[in-house]
């Protein structure tokens, strides 16, 4: 953009105001309104577009503008509106504009004369340029066409598509009266379906497709409507603003007197379906002044008549009369109508209240029960059946007693209330249908070739408050949009292809999730939403959670608290969602969405209509209930899905619509107040953006959407030049334009009789061409030069062509040598083609001796003799093949002479397989031989096995037994130490408190002599009497001791003796156990004082000493030492430190040394082991093994099933630990010998680590050996003993006599 360009930015209300760029920035840029100079704004740099030169400029197609956004699309919009010109085409899309008057001579008779038969883009835009372009397409493809014609309520559809009705049947009809009935069938399906609402005053609550059907001779012939989704909901309740279907308040206005009175008609203030909205009528001061004043309301007295240029409730109700009897419709008929619409208006006036029974059920008020007889006399009903019907419910069982008993059961009041208000909508909707019916019946056609149809519907619409009928509307316009899409691109499409152009395909955003969203099988809003409603007890909040639940992940559905509204925030998630549609997010609040989707009456209220004793009421549900679907009656309340069905009829819409062609009218609301020449830009850029226009001008950007036919620019620039340039072919003008000016060919296309740009190059081009006059001269220049350069390459060109005629007679001459010579080939090889034959025959018979002589070769017997004859048959194939070479042979010789061949070769075939089945059968038996032998080795093997797992079973009992008779003799020990040691505590506690109170007396005399030195001046005066108070302590306490009775032997009498004899009795029990022996031992063995000796001192001892008191000390010491330096380690560990590269043991034996029995005993009386050499002697130095289970410390937490279990083996050489193996679940195998690994290994006795007291813990030797063996332990142990490391114990005994 050049500086000081005029450029689009956005405005809140206009949608777009011009300004110009003042900074930019990272992601935005600076702007300053052209009409507010010195203020600044910042706007998002992808919303601001650049403008045209003349922004006043109109185009009637936007494609031709240079700079093709939705800024100027809004601007051209704009500036043909302010100048009553409310149509726009983008490409063959037609864009209206509601000006909210009537434009004069805009549909005048001489208008439609004008465009009869005109191209599209001949004339100004116009709705009947489309209806035009539609039979002119029909007629010349030979193909239906449909028009569809969409935009918000209030936009103008309904009026554009009674234009387009009457072009056609004005312009192509017969003249008859059919033509007129299908413009006249409008006005009757305006009063049944239209209603004023906030946004529009004749707002059609239905979309309807209308067929106008042709002959061969493309004359009109009949029509047919058909509508979809009428909205239902209007006829109970509607807004403050809004009021209820025309024809409610046309009927009250416009009925005749006896017809009011027969009716029971009056204002309609008194009826509850029209007085909760607006109760005014629609009149002009004439028609205001003919309405009775007891038929208006008080509220229409107040503030006079609605005023709309197209509508009066009087004069609308005498035009619908005319149009009734215009398509046939007789007094009678019309009656019915008028009838069934008074009982609707009377069935909204009962009302209901608590009965006084026990029953819990409603009965209808007293007021009411004029009302009551009314509607039962308009409907035909019986009163007694309607008031039973409206406050009970029939139900029919199914299973438990008789089957089909029928069960009435009493309503409340809102139930009946809803009941009422369903008997009103299932009326109307019946009503409806059957309008329709009769407007079909009124123009019928016998056959058509084909048909226009011009569908007009609600476009995209979005509310503060959105329900059902928003959904269903916006589900329609997601299915029509992406019918828009694929439809515009290939229209786009083909004119690419006409024009030569050979563009790549133009793609798009599609939006078939969204659609998948809403109708997929299953998992579908409309589908889940079926399921509730069949449900026993539905419930909106349910249905929305499972919307939430099975698409929680879906780009396009989210929850209420996500919207940008802040009174969406409000909504609980299980109330409502917000559905991402191509237009924008919409969020839909699912109050009566269940309700809504069923269009089912209670079976009461549905058999009370059916049976009415009215014609026309019985006419209309017989009707409706002969097309009911079996599956749906026998669901809950008959079920009938209005979500479903208006699915259904989208899809045969759509199928209609894609087998013919298509037309597109954008109907655009100008303001929302309705009044005519204002123009509300952000309003009306949103209808553009919904509508999908926007979308269509980004869809051209990626493809050729500029386009100018080549007199267009040769018109517009031949001012530029000069005059020997002007007398060029307008084509030729251009491309030598184009090339001299060097664009990109990328930028443009050259088509048959167009140029095509791609976006914004249009514009270039014009700057290039409109620049300064020195510049033009050098593009002159160029253009010279060019020209120049064309006519010299098509001298060359045809200096080329004479060339190429040369090389062509020389090729031909050349073509004709080849053919004779093919020829002569042909002769010869026909000639000679049997030696040919034959010769390959024999050379594949040849082939066949390579693989005889491989057979042979694999042969075992008889090698040689078969060899001789595979040679014979060679030389035979050999010289039969020089024979034919030789001499010339018929084909029937050489056939002869191969056929001997042949079978000669089948014969040594056939020899060969016997021979090779032969040696296959030898070989078989030797197989079995073989098998036999191996079987008869594994059932050896299994005995051996069998028998050696009986040993080890009965090792393992007699290992058992011993560890048994071991622990009792253990518990018997510990019993009589126990109890012998309680005895001594007693006499020693006994000893204490003598001696306690010896030392009182002592203490005493000690302080009574030292007052009697402070009182003495010496201390020769102190009487001396230590040595007599010492013999009389004695003897007095020896007095003193009381004998103590003990226990007598043998179950004799207790004696009394003394406490000498007692404690001597005591020292001799002692003596005879084993820790006392021990203790004695440990006395014995203090000769050798090792507290100084070094650890390497030790372990050099115990490997070399001979001395077996001295080794044993020596042991005795190591052992201490390890446990005192293991205590100090676990003591000072680090916090974090993994404990399992520690563990020596697992914690059940190094923990047993802890033990309470243990632990109280040793402090009490600490009693050394015994000494090495007596244990050896009692133990015979016995070789013991264990496997017990172990958790690391660490993974206790971390696996709480203990899945990772390790095991951890021990061989113990007499007292002490030989060999240690750890066996991890993750990690490789441990191996600790004794001697090399001491401070790795287990530092406790075998006594101490209780390990012969653990069930099942030992094993026997060959299991310890298999399992060291396998995890590579003979080496490792072999490693440490030639290192001299390991210590000298029955493993390296056992290993250097097997290495001897």
């Amino acid at each position: 953009m050049e500086d000081g360009k005029p450029v689009w930015a956005p405005h809140p209300v206009d949608g777009f105001q011009l300004g110009t760029i003042v900074d930019i920035g990272a992601d935005s840029l600076t702007i300053e309104p052209l009409k507010q100079k010195g203020k600044t704004f910042l706007a998002p740099i992808n919303q601001v577009f650049p403008a045209e030169d003349d922004c006043d400029k109109i185009v009637e197609d936007n494609c031709s503008l240079m700079y093709l956004n939705e800024a100027t699309l809004l601007n051209n919009v704009r500036v043909r509106y302010s100048k009553d010109k409310i149509y726009t085409f983008v490409a063959n899309i037609l864009i209206a504009v509601n000006p909210y008057y009537d434009i004069p001579k805009l549909y005048s008779p001489e208008t439609i004369k004008q465009y009869q038969g005109k191209s599209l883009g001949t004339l100004p835009p116009h709705v009947y340029a489309i209806a035009d372009k539609a039979f002119r397409d029909m007629r010349v493809l030979k193909m239906s066409q449909s028009i569809i014609v969409s935009g918000e309520s209030g936009a103008g559809k309904t009026e554009n598509t009674k234009f387009v009705l009457r072009y056609l049947t004005t312009s192509y009809g017969t003249g008859q009266d059919i033509d007129e009935r299908i413009v006249e069938a409008n006005p009757l399906l305006e009063a049944f379906g239209n209603a004023k609402t906030v946004r529009n005053n004749n707002s059609s609550r239905f979309g309807k497709f209308v067929e106008i059907h042709f002959n061969e001779k493309n004359s009109v012939v009949g029509g047919f409507v058909s509508h979809y989704l009428l909205e239902k909901s209007r006829i109970c309740m509607q807004s403050k603003e809004e009021r209820n279907y025309h024809i409610f308040y046309r009927l009250c206005a416009g009925a005749s007197e006896d017809i009011r009175q027969k009716f029971h008609l009056s204002s309609p203030e008194s009826f509850r379906y029209l007085n909760r909205g607006c109760t005014r009528f629609f009149a002009s001061k004439e028609t205001d002044k003919q309405i009775p004043q007891n038929r208006k309301s008080p509220e229409h007295l107040k503030q006079g008549a609605l005023k709309d240029p197209l509508l009066d409730d009087q004069g609308d109700f005498n035009r619908m009369c005319g149009a009734m009897k215009k398509i046939g419709l007789d007094d009678t008929e019309k009656l019915d109508l008028f009838r069934v619409v008074a009982g609707v208006l009377h069935l909204g006036n009962i009302d209901f209240e608590e009965a006084g029974s026990t029953s819990g059920g409603c009965t209808p008020k007293k007021s009411s029960s004029q009302t009551l007889e009314y509607c039962a006399e308009l409907l035909g009903l019986d009163e007694e059946d309607l008031r039973v019907s409206l406050t009970t419910r029939v139900m029919l069982t199914t299973a438990g007693g008789a089957k089909g008993t029928v069960i009435k059961v009493p309503l409340k009041v809102e139930q009946a209330n809803n009941a009422r208000d369903a008997l009103a909508k299932a009326v109307y909707g019946r009503l409806f249908d059957h309008v329709v019916k009769r407007v079909n019946q009124c123009f019928p056609f016998e056959s058509s070739s084909f048909f226009i149809g011009v569908l007009d519907i609600a476009g995209f619409e979005y509310f503060e408050h959105n329900s059902f009928e928003q959904f269903c509307i916006n589900y329609c316009n997601e299915k029509l949009q992406q019918f828009f899409n694929e439809r515009i691109l290939k229209e786009e499409q083909e004119l690419y292809q006409k024009e030569g152009l050979g563009v790549n395909e133009v793609h798009y955003v599609d939006n078939q999730d969204c659609i998948d969203l809403v109708e997929a099988k299953l998992v579908g809003i409309l589908d889940i939403l079926d399921e509730e409603n069949r449900l026993p007890q539905t419930s909106d909040q349910h249905f929305t959670d499972t919307v939430h639940q099975k698409h929680k992940d879906h780009f396009r559905l989210s929850i209420p608290r996500k919207s940008k509204l802040t009174v969406h925030r409000n909504i609980r998630d299980d109330e409502g969602f917000i559905i991402r549609h191509f237009a924008g997010a919409v969020c839909y609040e699912t109050t009566q969405f269940v309700e809504k989707n069923n269009d089912a009456l209670h079976t009461s209220l549905e058999y009370l209509v059916c049976e009415s004793k009215d014609r026309f009421v019985r006419e209309l549900f017989e009707n409706s209930n002969n097309s009911k679907d079996s599956k749906q009656k026998a669901g809950k309340l008959s079920f009938i899905s209005v979500g479903n069905k208006f699915k259904t009829q989208l899809n045969i819409l759509l199928e209609k619509l894609r087998s013919t062609g298509s037309s597109f009218i954008r109907c655009v609301k100008p303001n929302l107040k309705m009044v005519s020449r204002q123009f509300e830009g952000a309003q009306i850029l949103s209808q553009l953006q919904c509508s999908g226009m926007v979308s269509v001008l980004d869809l051209m950007q990626g493809g050729f959407p500029s386009r100018a036919p080549f007199h267009e620019l040769y018109n517009m620039y031949k001012k530029y030049m000069p005059a020997k340039l002007t007398r060029l072919d307008p084509r030729l003008f251009c491309k030598a334009l184009f090339k001299a000016l060097g664009l990109n060919e990328n930028d443009y296309k050259f088509g048959l009789t167009r140029v095509f740009f791609r976006p914004g190059k249009f514009a270039e081009f014009d700057q290039i061409m409109k620049s300064d006059p020195d510049h033009l001269a050098e593009l002159v220049k160029r253009v010279n030069k060019w020209l120049l350069c064309s006519r010299w390459k098509k001298v060359q060109w045809c200096a080329l062509s004479v060339i190429k005629l040369k090389n062509k007679m020389k090729y031909r001459a050349t073509a004709c040598i080849k053919m004779q010579k093919t020829v002569r080939m042909w002769l010869c090889r026909k000639k000679h083609k049997p030696r040919i034959d034959g010769l390959v025959k024999v050379q594949t018979l040849k082939k066949r001796i390579d693989k005889f002589t491989e057979v042979v070769s694999a042969l075992k017997e008889g090698k040689q003799e078969m060899s001789k004859q595979v040679q014979d048959l060679e030389t035979s194939i050999n010289a039969l093949m020089a024979k034919m070479k030789s001499t010339v042979m018929t084909r029937l010789e050489i056939e002869k002479e191969h056929e001997v061949l042949v079978k000669r070769s089948e014969g040594m075939l056939g020899a060969l397989q016997r021979k090779k089945q032969e040696e296959e059968e030898a070989e078989r038996l030797r197989r079995i031989q073989e098998e036999m032998e191996r079987e008869r080795q594994r059932a050896e093997e299994k005995e051996r096995r069998r028998k050696q797992e009986e040993d080890d079973r009965r090792l393992k009992a007699e290992m058992e037994a011993k560890r048994k008779q071991e622990e009792e003799a253990r518990k018997k020990r510990e019993e009589e130490e126990k109890r012998l040691q309680a005895e001594l505590e007693m006499q020693l506690a006994a000893e204490r408190e003598e001696e306690t109170q010896r030392q009182a007396v002592l203490e005493q005399e000690r302080r009574d002599r030292e007052l009697a030195m402070r009182i003495a001046q010496s201390e020769s005066e102190l009487i001396t009497e230590e040595t007599q108070l010492d013999s009389a302590l004695r003897s007095n306490g020896m007095a003193t001791v009381t004998p103590v009775p003990l226990k007598a032997t043998a179950g004799g009498p207790p004696t009394n003796i003394t406490m000498e004899e007692m404690v001597k009795e005591m020292c001799e029990l002692l003596s005879r156990g084993p820790q006392v022996q021990a203790t004695k031992a440990a006395v014995g063995t203090k000769k050798y004082e090792l507290s100084k000796w070094k650890y390497a001192e030790l372990r050099d001892a115990i490997n070399t000493s001979c001395d077996i008191e001295l080794l044993a000390a020596c042991r005795e010491e190591f052992h201490r030492r390890l446990k005192v330096y293991h205590a100090w380690k676990s003591k000072n560990k680090k916090r974090n430190t993994d404990t399992d590269s520690e563990q020596r043991a697992p914690k059940s034996v190094t923990d047993y040394e802890c033990a309470p029995f243990m632990k109280s005993s040793s402090q009490q009386n600490p009693a050394p082991a015994l000494p090495a050499r007596q244990q050896e002697i009692s133990m015979n130095r016995q070789q013991r093994y264990f496997r017990i289970p172990f958790i690391r410390p660490a993974d206790q937490y971390k696996d709480p099933q203990n899945k990772k279990k390790g095991w951890w083996y021990a061989h113990f050489d007499g007292a002490w630990i030989a060999r240690q193996m750890e066996l991890h679940p993750d990690k490789q195998p441990i191996m600790l010998v004794a001697g090399k690994d001491d401070m790795e290994m287990c530092e406790l006795s075998l006594e101490e680590t209780g390990l012969t007291r653990k069930r099942g813990s030992e094993i026997l030797p060959r299991q310890f050996e298999e399992i060291w063996e396998r995890c590579g332990g003979i080496q490792y142990l072999r490693n440490a003993v030639e290192s001299k490391q390991a210590r000298p114990t029955y493993a390296t005994a056992m290993l250097q006599n097997l290495l001897q």
